[in-house]
């Protein structure tokens, strides 16, 4: 695909995070955009500001001039009786899936990929706040909205590019990756992939993709399936080691041993050891860069996080108000122990919305062992997100097995207020990949109203 001959690119389902991101690449090499999303979000509201022509109903003849499309791009996410998707895939008009679009932009830059069932939205932004605050930027393709720029995709002048390269649907092959940094491969996407040991397989042929070998950058704990590897972690022996740790002043501050050498006083603002993780490898991925110690502390000093991912809403009178994306189960005890660690004193309440049926049902024993380190559970309904619903899998039935004393499925939002009402000294936390975010403001209000 050559870029630089397209006049149009259409997108079916363009409101979505990685389908946003690509408009907005287009948009800013001064390709006309079009779309079609079903809801109308702030997401769509900034890509028309910038110029996109976005409809919101599924009708073709509110399409302009279709024939001068050079480019179509979906996502599997929209329903296949679309009729979009009808009428695009059987034209003349190039018709591809967003994962093929992005691989094709990844053969023009220096790609680097973090892959990963969990950690790769914190990792990649990150590290693509790390090259563009040291003008190395190029083009970066986030899984969320980085709160240092407002944006999931960062533009600047540059050959390098970041993307998240997701395993789901093995997108994850329609890369060119000059280098990756693997964080997990805990088991997820079951219903892809059947079991722990062929998405394991699905991490190794996209590892394969390589063609430097030593530009492989793996997480320490999964070091034994890979040869010749790079590693992050809290082991002396990794690649980089990350060591004396410390919280203060509201962040961590640590030292970095990297290629035998001690690099003293970073400072990271984002709380728990998952996200000092996910530092160590932006870290690494840093060095490995060319930049030098003093370049990657201060940009990573002035990392702010990214929305949805352990953001604080409130903070005030000893009462907090954390949303956080986790929706698998070691996600969530890595949130819940990162609370633990920044806020040791306080009850931690959680309101969870489960994920998919099939998930849930694959992890009903995860699940129920991570949120019984709650303090306090709320459980919303199953957000069925593609799936229609399974038999015997549901909120109810999984909260049977929690082991707290206080939990009750949440039907209401006023049912939370009001308990929240006869408490003190409380950290309140969102958790989930649904539509829980629709919570947040709400909350917040009540928050400001009555502590």
């Amino acid at each position: 695909m050559n870029i630089d001959s397209l006049n149009r690119v259409h997108f079916i389902g363009i409101g979505g995070i990685g389908m946003s991101a690509l408009a907005k690449f287009f948009l800013f090499r001064n390709i006309e955009v079009s779309g079609y999303d079903k809801v109308c979000s702030s997401i769509t509201k900034s890509l028309s500001k910038d110029g996109a022509n976005i409809i919101y109903e599924d009708d073709l003849s509110l399409i302009k001039s279709k024939d001068e499309i050079d480019l179509v791009v979906y996502t599997p996410a929209i329903p296949s009786d679309n009729r979009q998707l009808d009428y695009f895939s059987s034209s003349r008009i190039p018709f591809h899936k967003r994962a093929y679009i992005l691989g094709q932009i990844t053969k023009t830059y220096h790609t680097i990929a973090v892959a990963g069932t969990h950690g790769k939205t914190t990792t990649s932004s990150i590290i693509a706040h790390i090259l563009q605050y040291n003008k190395l930027g190029g083009v970066s393709f986030l899984g969320g909205i980085s709160t240092n720029y407002n944006s999931n995709i960062l533009l600047q002048d540059g050959n390098n590019a970041v993307v998240e390269a997701d395993e789901y649907d093995r997108s994850f092959l329609k890369l060119f990756p000059n280098m990756i940094l693997l964080t997990s491969m805990d088991p997820d996407h079951l219903d892809i992939y059947g079991d722990n040991q062929s998405l394991i397989e699905g991490f190794k042929l996209f590892t394969a993709l390589l063609e430097n070998k030593n530009k492989l950058i793996v997480q320490e704990d999964l070091n034994s399936h890979f040869n010749d590897c790079l590693t992050y972690g809290f082991h002396k022996n990794s690649s980089l080691s990350i060591q004396h740790i410390r919280i203060q002043k509201g962040g961590y501050f640590f030292d970095v041993i990297y290629k035998n050498k001690l690099y003293v006083d970073f400072e990271f603002h984002l709380p728990g050891k998952y996200n000092l993780l996910n530092a160590a490898g932006a870290i690494l991925c840093g060095f490995e860069m060319g930049l030098d110690a003093e370049q990657i502390k201060n940009s990573l000093a002035s990392f702010s996080g990214v929305k949805r991912r352990f953001e604080v809403h409130y903070d005030k009178n000893d009462i907090v108000y954390i949303d956080d994306y986790a929706h698998h189960p070691k996600e969530i005890t890595a949130l819940v122990n990162g609370l633990r660690d920044f806020y040791p004193k306080h009850k931690i309440i959680g309101v969870f919305q489960p994920h998919l049926y099939s998930r849930t049902r694959d992890f009903m024993h995860g699940f129920q062992e991570a949120l019984s380190l709650l303090d306090q559970l709320f459980l919303m309904p199953i957000y069925p997100a593609r799936e229609k619903p399974i038999k015997d899998v549901s909120s109810e039935n999984l909260l049977i097995d929690i082991a707290l004393e206080s939990k009750s499925v949440l039907n209401n939002e006023d049912d939370l207020f009001l308990s929240l009402k006869q408490q003190s000294k409380f950290v309140l936390v969102t958790i989930g990949a649904g539509d829980i975010d629709l919570l947040i403001n709400p909350i917040k209000t009540f928050l400001h109203e009555n502590f």
